[in-house]
């Protein structure tokens, strides 16, 4: 497994070794915030959310958050879906969950800037990754939308 995953990482181009990289640290660090909150205060981690769907996902990230660095980490096309998925949901369901404060206090929206701006990294770069992820690791580019 060592030798196959240094030349799955080796045959990547450099940025294609940058943009995954700050993925696995990205997701290793939401990863990291999600098994936080979840160990301070239990299953009502998320209580401050009305929603309870919006709860249950921010509880299935301790989950898929490390799924998805395990699985970028490894080199697959898979992680790379998985995390535009996760981001999208994840930035979508931030900003759902606190859009009161559009209202009440604008300034308490700035925590969600790193989020959304790690999401939008995530979704802008779904497309390339895949392609050249395909090409470099044996995956078939027939299986690939065109973009």
């Amino acid at each position: 497994m060592g030798i196959e995953l240094r030349e799955r990482w080796g045959g990547q181009a450099l940025w294609v070794r940058w943009v995954l990289t700050a993925y696995v640290i990205g997701f290793f660090e939401g990863s990291c915030v999600h098994i936080f909150y979840l160990a301070r205060d239990g299953i009502h981690a998320y209580a401050s959310f009305p929603q309870v769907p919006l709860r249950v996902f921010f509880v299935s990230l301790a989950i898929l958050d490390p799924l998805v660095a395990v699985l970028v980490g490894l080199v697959r096309r898979e992680g790379v879906w998985l995390a535009s998925a996760v981001m999208v949901t994840d930035v979508f369901g931030n900003w759902w969950g606190n859009r009161h404060w559009l209202r009440e206090d604008p300034a308490q929206l700035l925590p969600l800037l790193p989020i959304t701006f790690f999401g939008l990294f995530v979704v802008a770069f779904l497309f390339p990754l895949l392609r050249t992820v395909a090409v470099t690791t044996g995956g078939t580019q027939a299986a690939l939308p065109s973009a």
